[in-house]
């Protein structure tokens, strides 16, 4: 195993660090500019708003599928070929997309398009943490978590000025330039550390776990359905639904216990016994929540109770996509000289604090004070993301790290799935509560009530209006006026709520082991191999 640890890539390792980042840019902003799109797509296919957001769930769903088993994909193919397949697939399916004639037909390539970006960041991932020693792999993650963060903040902003000045095929255009690009400079710069040719050598001669790959596909799909489509379908209210609820809890509880006793697994489930990669998971999954969540949270919030169009909602987004840039070359420098899990526990308490703060949030907002808060909101990212990205590989043998990578994007992208569809039923759901109760206390004789309906009748009648029209349309504003308000204080309670759950992961890092110059791998991760 000496060469192992002797290997080095021929080429700087941080240029292979830019060539993959390159790659992550593009999918991670392809799935944020696609949202702005939608309307415009659902026009010029003659399809419905419903209809056209099986664009975004047949590329979710697709990709979900395929990340928790990439991890075996790159150990039976070979990591470079793979993550060459997935770049040259997702790129050729882009154009797929921007010429597609029918909705079906872009649903089609969205299908194949998620195939492709779903292999992506584990390969990523993984190819970093082969090509740096641990002391500089918090560097690295930083690198890679700029691009992760920085899309998903342009994208929407990009998407609105695109589909504005062009048409919604550029969306999908715009992404061939860099496949081309990254396709060239992986050919060239990355390669396979030779542990890694030897095992796919090895592995070409075992038995395919064909049962675990049709249970994780079909296990994954429903569950990725029943989330992205839960809330629009009233939950278990519809039969639909409740269908694929059950079939994804069965299947995935068979595919666990089948991928536990499998000699050769296509997603090794025993790595999460490993202390350090057990926590990270939990970790990724709720920071997928937190951070998917609280994008999806704010821009509804300045659409739907402040009438901000799509561009200028991603306009307040974006200068906090560059806060964060900072925030993580900070962080990635700061690694090496202190405690990563108090690194990450600040992190969090810094997340808290600043999810909180959202809860002042009110109709009458300045632009200038959502985008500070937005700010402020994920300036403690980065000293979550990049600690826990290093922290997942310690005590792991090298072998493994392939499986490692996709098991935690797998947990961070449910984690964003999830928490995405809970946001979005809570929401409509408290906004109702929050009605109700407002409703009970407008009593129609009360002072402050007359004042605001004499002083709405007047300014309706000054324009013209009737007395009696004038008396309904005041009822009518006052009505509108409370459902803004019980949306607003529905908002505020999903800030709070994401708040209170993320100040109670804080002390949760400490469970894990400090990684060591030269970490030795888990007795118990190496066993059956």
């Amino acid at each position: 195993m000496a060469h192992e640890e002797t290997w080095k890539p021929k080429f700087n390792p941080w240029v292979i660090a830019l060539t993959v980042t390159l790659a992550t840019f593009m999918e991670v902003l392809d799935t944020s500019i696609a949202n702005v799109a939608l309307p415009h797509i659902a026009g010029s296919l003659g399809a419905t708003q419903e209809e056209a957001t099986w664009v975004l769930t047949s590329y979710l769903v697709s990709s979900a599928i395929v990340l928790p088993i990439s991890g075996w994909l790159s150990n039976r193919f070979g990591r470079k070929r793979f993550y060459m397949t997935c770049v040259a697939m997702f790129t050729l399916c882009s154009f797929l997309c921007g010429i597609a004639p029918t909705l079906g037909t872009l649903i089609l390539a969205r299908i194949l398009q998620g195939a492709g970006g779903g292999g992506l960041a584990p390969s990523e991932q993984a190819i970093l943490a082969d090509t740096f020693s641990i002391e500089k792999r918090g560097q690295a993650f930083a690198v890679y978590g700029m691009a992760v963060v920085v899309a998903p903040a342009s994208g929407p902003t990009l998407g609105g000025w695109i589909t504005d000045n062009f048409n919604w095929h550029w969306i999908f255009f715009i992404n061939i330039p860099f496949g081309l690009l990254s396709l060239w400079l992986s050919n060239r710069m990355v390669e396979d550390p030779p542990s890694l040719t030897e095992r796919r050598e090895r592995s070409k001669h075992l038995k395919v776990d064909f049962a675990g790959l049709g249970l994780v596909a079909l296990g994954v799909g429903c569950l990725e359905f029943t989330l992205d489509k839960g809330q629009e379908k009233d939950w278990f209210g519809d039969p639909m639904i409740r269908t694929f609820a059950i079939l994804a809890v069965c299947t995935l509880i068979f595919f666990a216990w089948w991928e536990w006793r499998h000699p050769n697994p296509i997603v090794d489930l025993k790595l999460l016994k490993n202390r350090n990669f057990g926590t990270a998971v939990f970790l990724q999954l709720v920071l997928g929540m937190v951070l998917f969540g609280s994008t999806v949270l704010i821009p509804q919030y300045l659409q739907s109770l402040l009438g901000y169009t799509a561009e200028r909602a991603g306009l307040v987004l974006s200068p906090a996509g560059f806060v964060m840039m900072f925030m993580m070359f900070v962080s990635g420098r700061t690694l090496g000289k202190m405690d990563p899990r108090l690194m990450v526990c600040m992190g969090y308490l810094a997340t808290a604090a600043g999810l909180y703060n959202l809860t002042r949030l009110d109709l009458n907002a300045a632009y200038s004070t959502v985008t500070i808060w937005r700010m402020l909101q994920v300036v403690g990212l980065p000293f979550i993301f990049i600690p826990i990205s290093t922290l997942n590989y310690v005590g792991v043998p090298q072998q493994k790290m392939n499986q490692i990578s996709s098991l935690s994007n797998f947990a961070r992208n449910l984690g964003g799935s999830a928490g995405t569809a809970l946001l979005t039923t809570y929401l409509a759901r408290n906004a109702q509560f929050q009605q109700s109760i407002l409703a009970s206390n407008v009593v129609s004789n009360s002072p402050s009530y007359r004042i605001y309906m004499d002083n709405m009748t007047e300014i309706l009648k000054a324009q013209g209006m009737s007395a009696a029209a004038a008396t309904q349309t005041a009822i009518g504003q006052a009505y509108q006026q409370m459902l803004r308000q019980a949306s607003m204080l529905s908002y505020k309670n999903a800030f709070a709520i994401l708040a209170f759950a993320v100040f109670c992961l804080s002390p949760l890092p400490f469970i894990m082991r400090l990684p060591t110059k030269a970490a030795k791998p888990d007795p118990e991760m190496m066993g059956g191999h």
